[in-house]
């Protein structure tokens, strides 16, 4: 259900998943912030020049049926900016696919977070490209000049079930010191499990790691959840430490540190001849043990190397040249 859909969405929520940021803009910029709105779906609110703020960018919406992160931005924000000299970072907030969430769909020409990369092939002429490109060109500006401190959270919910259902994916290219930041916060986030990727499949949050030096992660808060229906207790502890970094505040000591998992493979669909073994029915870390075959394309045969892998992402349907699949082995 898109946000025109539901007249008894609040108004916080129906301007959010509709990119409009004019009344919280507004708050900022009264209260003395250099509000910019660079495309559209995209705020940024900047302290006084020169001042060591953090950057931090936050997107929600890069799949349009992924709303639980989009509810729960909307009241963080609305808010934050009620009491705006609070805000003790720069600030970019970004809405993905705007005209996917509208008409409640995944995406309209293609995935959206593959686009975040140079070659796109047979993709380049899609809404979703056009679309990357305003966001690349918006974040090129917001980190240009930015101080050490850079963060990139890229908020989603999961397709399917998970044996751990808040997970995250971190670029192994960030450094050590920003890196055990950002682990640290996934940990105060209530973030169960983290994947170490150590190569780009064109996500949001990969581009800014590796072309801003930010510590960005893809944050997976639980499943996926109708707008305004989506059950906001799940996504309680990610909105105080995402509130908290925005404020300046001390970190909060997790409950508990995530399991780390290092990415054993990606496994690429290379024709329409692929075919996986698990159904797409299967949890996220499901474990597979040595020598069982993951999937097949033509001659190709991916199967398990180590004692035990997990399975993350299995979707059999994505376009060839894509990431049908992931496995990881638990390394903390």
């Amino acid at each position: 259900m898109s946000a025109a859909d539901n007249p008894a969405l609040p108004e916080a929520v129906r301007a959010l998943a509709e990119a409009d940021f004019g009344a919280v803009a507004q708050r900022f910029a009264e209260a003395g912030f250099a509000v910019g709105l660079p495309a559209p779906g995209i705020l940024t609110v900047k302290g006084a020049p020169g001042a060591a703020h953090p950057a931090v960018l936050v997107s929600v919406g890069v799949h349009g049926d992924e709303t639980g992160p989009i509810e729960m931005l909307a009241w963080l924000i609305e808010a934050l900016s009620r009491t705006p000299r609070e805000l003790a970072v720069d600030l970019m907030l970004c809405v993905g696919n705007i005209d996917a969430i509208a008409q409640g769909k995944r995406f309209i020409d293609a995935d959206l977070n593959r686009m975040f990369r140079a070659d796109r092939g047979s993709l380049a002429g899609t809404a979703e490209a056009a679309r990357a490109d305003a966001l690349i060109a918006a974040t090129v500006d917001f980190f240009a000049g930015a101080g050490p401190q850079r963060w990139h959270l890229d908020l989603h919910t999961a397709i399917r079930p998970s044996h751990y259902p808040m997970f995250a994916i971190v670029p192994e290219i960030i450094p050590d010191e920003p890196r055990k930041a950002l682990i640290d916060w996934l940990g105060e986030a209530a973030i169960g499990a983290v994947i170490m990727n150590p190569k780009s499949v064109g996500t949001y949050s990969y581009y800014s790691a590796e072309h801003h030096g930010a510590a960005g992660s893809t944050v997976e808060l639980g499943r996926v959840g109708t707008l305004g229906q989506n059950d906001l207790s799940q996504f309680a502890d990610a909105s105080a430490a995402l509130d908290r970094l925005l404020r300046g505040r001390p970190a909060v000591e997790a409950k508990a540190a995530p399991h780390v998992f290092a990415t054993a493979r990606q496994v690429i669909k290379l024709s329409d001849a692929f075919a996986m073994s698990v159904g797409r029915e299967t949890w996220n870390f499901t474990p597979m043990k040595k020598g069982e075959v993951i999937a097949t394309d033509g001659d190709t045969v991916y199967a398990v190397e180590h004692d035990e892998e997990l399975v993350v992402f299995p979707n059999p349907d994505v376009r060839v040249g894509l990431r049908a699949g992931l496995m990881v082995v638990r390394i903390g």
